[in-house]
């Protein structure tokens, strides 16, 4: 199964704090973010990745050229850089078109780190999202799910704390769902994620595992605190 890695985003959150490189290759303990997640990844069995660049993109490309023979090695790599900025759905969708995509294919973010999920996923009907519980999902927005684990509504982000399930950043996909949306800019969790989930075709696969988005500087010091600390404090 093919691993599609959204890499492209520009991390101005995060520049205060890691500055001159993308939030990809964000140092934790001196590795490279990128590198722990493909190391993951593997380790539940993914062997072929496609990443898909733009800000900072020259970057990434010498960081997969060098893992080749490390980190990448006995992996099927590809790369794509988008000509501009073509958000989240743009970016999946034009590399749908560029690279000729067939069948489904898992979608992730470069800077969101999850326990585990894939197996769970590839056991669901496609599409499909993986989601996990949080104690403060007003950074995220919440998902709303029936009773047969179908997403039946996106809330937006809201400015006061509050449980919930969150989309983690994880996707079961087909190219299918993006065949009238070639070459234009668009969002995922705005436009693609909201329209399955009111056409009651959006699979939820709920998880209880590990989760952080290192997107902003607390919570990337706090990735860096539980990789220090070998997974023993509390992420």
């Amino acid at each position: 199964m093919k691993l599609v890695v959204l890499a492209g985003g520009f991390g101005t959150r995060l520049q205060s704090v890691v500055a001159d490189i993308p939030k990809a290759l964000a140092p934790i303990a001196n590795i490279p973010f990128l590198q722990l997640q493909i190391e993951h990844w593997k380790s539940q069995g993914i062997y072929s990745f496609v990443f898909l660049l733009h800000h900072q993109s020259d970057l990434i490309i010498d960081f997969l050229k060098n893992q080749q023979n490390d980190t990448l090695k006995d992996c099927q790599i590809a790369w794509l850089v988008e000509p501009e900025p073509m958000g989240t759905g743009g970016a999946v969708a034009y590399a749908i078109k560029q690279l000729h995509f067939s069948g489904d294919f898992l979608l992730t973010n470069a800077d969101t780190w999850l326990g585990n999920g894939i197996k769970q996923l590839l056991d669901a009907p496609s599409p499909a999202m993986v989601i996990v519980k949080v104690d403060n999902a007003s950074r995220y927005g919440c998902v709303e799910l029936d009773d047969q684990n179908t997403v039946k509504v996106f809330h937006e982000k809201r400015s006061y704390n509050a449980s919930g399930y969150i989309n983690a950043g994880l996707c079961l996909l087909h190219p299918g769902l993006f065949k009238d949306l070639n070459n234009k800019p668009f969002s995922l969790e705005q436009i693609l994620f909201p329209f399955l989930a009111n056409n009651g075709i959006l699979t939820a696969v709920p998880i209880n595992t590990d989760f952080i988005d290192i997107g902003i500087p607390d919570d990337y010091f706090r990735f860096c605190r539980w990789i220090e600390s070998g997974k023993k404090v509390k992420l």
